[in-house]
C-alpha cells in the first residue's frame, strides 16, 4: 500500500520520494510475447510543503489520445509541480492498448469495465487489481481524462452522478463547457474511486484516435482550476477567467439515422439548436437520394458522429433537452 510517512516521505511502488523531489517510477505488470517488459511511467512531483495528493490519469482506453495530450501538456509546462502536496501523473494507463492504437487490453477486455480487478484474473483484471492496490489509495483527488468512442466526438464535458453534490461542486470549479449527469458504470475506475471515498472527476472530450487542441485546452485549464482550488497551483500559472459557467445537462436524447448512407453534418459540436432545425444530411453514393435530418428537440449538441458513413439506427447526434442558457 502506498503511503506518506511522518517525515512526509512518499512510499509508492517500492520506492521513496522525499518532499520537494520528483521521480518517474515504472509500473511493471506484464511482458509482450517477445519477453519485452511493458512499463507504465508514473510521474511524481512533490512540494516541500505537505498537502493533498492529486492523481491525473489518461489512456485507460489506449486509443483515446486527447486525454494523453492533456496530461502531457500538464507535465511539459510544469503545472504538475505543486505549491503544496503532491501531483502524480500517469499519461498512459493502458500502454498495451496505446501500442496497438486500440481501446482494449490485448486480452480483448475493456480496462474500464474490470475495476477493482482480481489478483489471478485476466491480464486487464490483474492490472486493475495492482493499480488499485499499489497506486490509487495514496490519492486524495483524481482527474481521469477520456474521449468519445470511435468517430463520436464529445463536446468537452465532466461526467457526474446525479445527486452527487460534492462532484457537482468540483465540476463547477473545473468548468468544462458541459457537465453531464451520468450514471456510474459498474466495475469502472470512477465507481472504484467512489467506493474508496476518493473524489473523482471524469472528463470527456473529442474522439478516439484524434488530437484536438481546443479539447486539450479545456482539459488543461480545468485541471489548473482544480489545483488552484486545492491551493496547489504554482502562482506563476494563469488560466483564463470563467466567461461562461458550465452548462449542467440533466437529461438528453440520441438522434439516430433513419437511413444508411453518407453523413454530412451541418453544425459544430457544442452548438445550441432549435427543434426542427436542419442539422445534417444523409445521401446515397450515387446521387439519387438525399434526406435532411432535423433536430427532434431544442438543446445543446453534446456529441456528433463524425463518421462519413452511417447505417440505419446509428446514433448520430446526442442533444440535451433544455433551452439555451446565457449568451453564446
Amino acid at each position: 500500500m502506498p503511503r506518506i510517512d511522518k517525515n512526509n516521505v512518499l512510499e509508492i511502488l517500492g520506492e521513496k520520494v522525499g518532499p520537494g523531489n520528483g521521480a518517474t517510477i515504472n509500473f511493471n505488470m506484464a511482458k509482450l510475447y517477445t519477453g519485452t517488459s511493458v512499463e507504465v511511467p508514473v510521474i511524481i512531483e512533490r512540494s516541500k510543503k505537505p498537502g493533498p495528493v492529486v492523481l491525473l490519469t489518461a489512456g485507460i482506453h489506449g486509443d483515446e489520445i486527447n486525454g494523453v495530450e492533456i496530461v502531457r501538456q500538464i507535465i511539459s509546462k510544469g503545472i504538475n509541480k505543486p505549491r503544496i502536496g503532491s501531483v502524480i501523473c500517469i499519461p498512459i494507463v493502458n500502454i498495451f492498448g496505446f501500442l496497438n492504437m486500440a481501446r482494449e487490453f490485448p486480452d480483448g477486455r475493456d480496462l474500464n469495465r474490470v475495476f477493482p480487478g482480481t489478483k489471478h484474473g485476466s491480464l486487464a483484471s490483474r492490472f486493475a487489481f495492482q493499480f488499485v492496490k499499489k497506486i490509487l489509495p495514496i490519492a486524495d483527488f483524481c482527474l481521469d481524462f477520456h474521449t468519445g468512442g470511435a468517430a463520436r466526438f464529445n463536446a468537452p464535458q465532466i461526467r457526474v452522478k446525479k445527486g452527487d453534490e460534492q462532484s457537482l461542486k468540483y465540476a463547477r470549479i473545473f468548468n468544462a463547457p458541459f457537465t453531464m449527469h451520468s450514471k456510474t458504470i459498474t466495475k469502472s475506475y470512477r465507481e472504484t474511486c467512489a467506493k474508496l471515498g476518493i473524489p473523482v472527476l471524469l472528463f470527456e472530450g473529442g474522439k478516439s484516435l484524434d488530437s484536438n487542441k481546443d479539447v486539450a485546452k479545456h482539459g488543461v485549464d480545468g485541471a489548473m482550476r482544480i489545483l488552484s482550488h486545492l491551493e496547489m497551483l504554482n502562482p506563476k500559472f494563469e488560466y483564463p477567467d470563467v466567461q461562461k459557467e458550465t452548462v449542467v445537462v440533466e437529461s438528453s436524447s440520441w438522434l439516430r439515422a433513419k437511413y444508411s448512407g453518407l453523413l454530412h453534418v451541418k453544425i459544430p459540436c457544442g452548438q445550441h439548436v432549435e427543434k426542427g432545425e436542419y442539422i445534417a444530411t444523409i445521401t446515397d453514393p450515387y446521387g439519387k437520394f438525399r434526406h435532411k435530418i432535423k433536430s427532434t428537440n431544442e438543446g445543446y449538441v453534446i456529441n456528433v458522429n463524425e463518421s462519413p458513413i452511417v447505417y440505419q439506427g446509428d446514433a448520430i447526434f446526442h442533444i440535451s433537452m433544455q433551452p439555451k442558457i446565457g449568451e453564446e
